[in-house]
């Protein structure tokens, strides 16, 4: 699994060189150099908005459905959950198809369950990630992972996980105006 992993991941970077690469090449002839210099800006611009949650993203992922009895699920679980994901490669999560995650989310809990980014998560929870769905679907499901911890005895609850060539995502998070934090 590291090592298929490690595959993709150089396959990933020896394109984005090449790509670079034509871009450079593109720059330089000087031939159209201001649309390709766009065009680059664009492209920038909408990777950084799918980072950052303010646009809507679509690609190959899974959905994962979480059922538990009410309580069972903590928030070192969905913490878990969101970071065994992250580690598997996610570009982008959502919950319940109406919670974006992104770098300044959180996750908490009150009397009457889990909360994310203020928004309180009624079960079952799903999960839809943008990613390569069997790394995805691995990173899930190794020993001492999600799904090994909520079908445990203590939780007694059950994973279901779909992979799918199309994942879409729709619901964007509203970016916070630093409070302390300049431009160096």
């Amino acid at each position: 699994q590291l090592l298929d992993g490690l595959t993709t991941e150089t396959d990933q970077l020896t394109a984005e060189v090449a790509e670079l690469e034509r871009t450079r090449d593109a720059l330089a002839s000087g031939a159209d150099a201001e649309a390709v210099a766009a065009q680059e800006a664009q492209k920038r611009a909408d990777t950084l908005g799918i980072l950052a949650g303010t646009v809507a993203a679509v690609g190959p992922g899974v959905r994962i459905t979480i059922s538990a009895p009410p309580g069972a699920l903590t928030t070192d679980i969905m913490l878990e959950a969101i970071q065994e994901l992250r580690d598997a490669g996610a570009e982008v999560i959502e919950i319940n198809d109406s919670i974006r995650l992104v770098a300044q989310s959180w996750v908490g809990q009150t009397q009457e369950g889990l909360v994310i980014d203020d928004q309180a998560v009624s079960l079952p929870i799903t999960i839809d990630a943008i990613g390569d769905s069997h790394a995805l679907t691995e990173g899930a499901k190794f020993r001492g992972g999600l799904v090994s911890q909520v079908e445990s005895d203590r939780i007694g609850g059950s994973v279901d996980i779909e992979q799918l060539d199309e994942v879409e995502i729709t619901s964007l998070a509203t970016p916070r105006t630093p409070r302390y934090a300049r431009p160096a």
